[in-house]
């Protein structure tokens, strides 16, 4: 691994693209790095059908989180059953990861914050701010924002804090 081996790690499922996905996530997330790549060789092809020599996996970091992108052929899609969430500060994070994940995804697949990036990865880019508007105890700001969010795709700071003031 990257670091220190983590008790969990994420495994990320691709047809043939877990190099390029790599790649793609390391250059979105500064603290992130490629690691490690294993490929398969001519042992156990009647079962994985792929070429000696193509990546079978492939070790990555994004901000300290330790990820493996495997190849494993068509037979499993991605669903928004597994999301990954990427907590931001200010509305220039949430524009900044909004635009570079949902480049070449799915537009239909964006609401609430949650966009699906062109791998058919589901990723949620949530304001901090918004976490804590929705948990407030007072029930009719915290439905206030959670209206607002509803109506939303990226999410938009300065509107769910209007909403939420009242």
């Amino acid at each position: 691994m990257l670091s220190k081996i983590q008790k969990i790690t994420p495994n990320l499922w691709f047809d043939t693209q877990a190099e390029e996905a790599a790649e793609f996530y390391c250059t979105i997330f500064e603290n992130s790095k490629v690691g490690k790549m294993n490929r398969y060789g001519n042992e156990g092809q009647e079962v994985h059908g792929m070429p000696a020599g193509t990546v079978l996996t492939v070790q990555f970091q994004l901000e300290g989180q330790d990820f493996v992108a495997l190849n494993g052929g068509p037979h499993f899609k991605f669903s928004e059953a597994i999301s990954f969430i990427v907590n931001c500060e200010t509305q220039e994070e949430v524009d900044y990861y909004w635009k570079k994940l949902s480049d070449g995804g799915d537009e239909k697949a964006q609401m609430c914050g949650w966009l699906k990036d062109k791998f058919g990865v589901s990723w949620q880019i949530i304001p901090v701010s918004l976490t804590e508007m929705i948990s407030d105890s007072d029930s009719e700001k915290s439905q206030r924002a959670m209206k607002a969010m509803l109506q939303m795709k990226k999410i938009d700071i300065k509107t769910l804090k209007q909403a939420y003031d009242g």
